[in-house]
């Protein structure tokens, strides 16, 4: 999987490439010369989606042990830097989440289930999010049948968010036991005597239904106030649209970037979706890419400080056990 990801992320970077060729470089490098500044306060208004996603996934944990809504935003800061530039599928960022809140004195069953249930509750959230922009998108442009046609592959992923579901009722942790059991039945058993109990807090979780509530709608908050990323990056290009627009783009950019999953960063993908759904909306492809490239530096401002503080902190644990 490391490997075709990494395949795809170079054929990604050619595509990247191809794409800033094609719109002419120079015309490009202009238009983020007249955004400036800009650049960093576009990139720093993320942390107003990551604010969101803390806050609901905090609602999950109850108890003494529920942490700060800082902490939740330190660990979404380091999940989002590894699933973002990290050639793991996007799920890389789950398990570091994972062992950071294990790190921190949070329960080993709180870390897991709340990692799980709000990882759920966020695809639950960026859909519904992807078909409001998708079909505000529909019927806004002329050609319609485009607008459909998005629409239908969107609705190829709810077998996908069904099967999620399914499989977490009936028992994610007991199944994966089982699977383990049967590859590698001579070796001790990974999961034995937490499958059970992981199952349990995970249901205990769902059972909660207010808090699950409240934590959708703040990830679906958090994804439509991420819209605000595109208005405010395309006013410092100097090519201001609608605030309704710029949810439409954000809609349609998530959709492209989920379906591309195994590409790191969505690299290429994300590029000509900007292409051309920014050309749909008026656009011009000289704008839209550099509103493409204004993304990717959020990801370089924001996310590989991310890392870096990632590498820290796993420094400074094993210290701590080389001295015990």
């Amino acid at each position: 999987m490391i490997r075709l990801a990494f395949i795809c992320g170079l054929l990604g970077l050619a595509a990247v490439t191809a794409i800033i060729i094609w719109t002419g470089f120079d015309q490009v490098v202009t238009a983020l010369g007249q955004a400036g500044w800009g650049i960093l306060w576009t990139a720093l208004y993320h942390a107003v989606a990551i604010t969101c996603s803390a806050v609901g996934w905090r609602v999950l944990i109850r108890g003494s042990g529920r942490p700060s809504n800082l902490f939740m935003m330190y660990v979404l800061w380091l999940r989002s830097a590894v699933n973002n530039l990290m050639p793991v599928a996007r799920i890389g960022g789950e398990l570091l989440a994972v062992r950071v809140m294990t790190k921190y004195g949070i329960s080993k069953n709180d870390a897991v289930a709340s990692t799980i249930v709000e990882l759920t509750l966020s695809v639950i959230a960026v859909f519904i999010f992807d078909a409001a922009g998708i079909g505000l998108f529909t019927f806004h442009i002329a050609d319609r049948h485009i607008g459909w046609e998005l629409l239908l592959g969107l609705l190829l992923s709810v077998p996908v968010i069904a099967a999620l579901l399914i499989i977490q009722r009936a028992g994610f942790f007991g199944l994966l036991d089982k699977i383990f059991n049967l590859m590698f039945r001579n070796m001790e058993k990974k999961f034995s005597g937490d499958a059970a109990e992981l199952d349990r807090a995970v249901h205990a979780m769902y059972r909660r239904t207010g808090s699950v509530l409240v934590c959708g709608f703040w990830q679906f908050l958090g994804w439509s106030l991420g819209a605000g990323e595109v208005w405010l990056a395309l006013h410092f290009l100097g090519h201001p649209l609608p605030f309704l627009q710029a949810f439409m783009i954000e809609a349609l950019i998530q959709a492209s970037a989920s379906a591309a999953f195994v590409i790191p960063g969505a690299l290429g993908v994300q590029e000509a979706g900007f292409l051309i759904f920014g050309q749909m909306l008026g656009l011009s492809p000289q704008i839209a890419v550099a509103l493409a490239l204004m993304r990717r530096c959020r990801d370089l401002i924001l996310f590989v400080p991310g890392l870096i503080a990632w590498q820290v902190q796993e420094g400074s644990w094993l210290l701590t056990s080389k001295k015990k």
